[in-house]
């Protein structure tokens, strides 16, 4: 079974991945049941989460509701450290995840709109790079692991800049390494191959290091680097499977 599912996460796209779990999720979830990992988000728990990544990385995929580390960490934070839940918001989901949409659609106090350039979960269909919507549109915008496949970077987060509200907050994640100084481009590395090799996956188009808060600054946002990760147990982070360097990233317009 371990091998199954290894091959499966290694080679289907995540597209495909979803429709698959929506009719084994609960086979699957039975076949992992136990006590040592839980998700946040669904409040479920497994002797151990799914294999996933272009490698097959063991325990990271939740059975029951696809979290993967960063969105559990998200989920909890939105909860412990945002009026995300209770506040009247308009809120702008970029390329919005599975795990996150049929929860948020289903929360009243926030208009909720979701947006991306070719995925059939989102309301409307749009660029990151010059989107549709009027200036000072948004309370809230959450953008989670796309800038990695834009190539004009800057002016995407420009463009959640112009969209977000005076006074509103975006959090805009990214997948890094923190043992670079400097985010690692090279517009050379075109083919699938070459990018999966030197950036760890065929359509990502860099790798961020420690100086993507200065990149965001660059666009105009005030940054807080949150080290919420920090205010967890050894044992909690391994409970929920978190990434024990994972850092949020508040962008403020001020």
């Amino acid at each position: 079974m371990k091998n199954i599912i290894k091959f499966v996460v290694r080679n289907l796209p995540r597209s495909v991945l979803i429709k698959i779990s929506l009719i084994l999720r609960k086979p699957i979830s039975l076949f992992y049941r136990g006590n040592n990992v839980q998700c946040p988000a669904c409040n479920k728990s497994f002797r151990k989460f799914l294999p996933y990544g272009n490698k097959g990385e063991t325990n990271r995929l939740c059975p029951n509701c696809l979290t993967l580390e960063r969105h559990r960490l998200l989920w909890v934070y939105l909860e412990e450290r945002t009026f995300f839940f209770t506040a009247k918001i308009n809120v702008l989901h970029i390329a919005p995840e599975q795990p996150f949409l049929k929860k948020f659609r289903k929360l009243e106090n926030i208009n909720y709109v979701t947006a991306d350039l070719y995925s059939p979960l989102a309301d409307v269909k749009t660029d990151i790079r010059n989107m549709i919507f009027s200036d000072n549109t948004f309370d809230v915008i959450l953008c989670n692991h796309v800038l990695e496949h834009i190539d004009e970077e800057q002016k995407a987060l420009k463009e959640l800049y112009r969209t977000l509200k005076t006074g509103g907050w975006a959090i805009i994640q990214v997948p890094i390494d923190y043992s670079l100084e400097k985010t690692y481009e090279d517009k050379t590395i075109v083919t699938k191959k070459e990018r999966e090799k030197y950036f760890g996956q065929y359509d990502h188009l860099r790798v961020y290091g420690r100086d993507y808060p200065q990149r965001l600054r660059k666009a105009g946002f005030t940054v807080i680097e949150d080290n919420f990760i920090k205010s967890f147990t050894k044992k909690e982070i391994e409970i929920f499977r978190f990434d024990e360097n994972e850092i949020i990233y508040i962008c403020k317009k001020i």
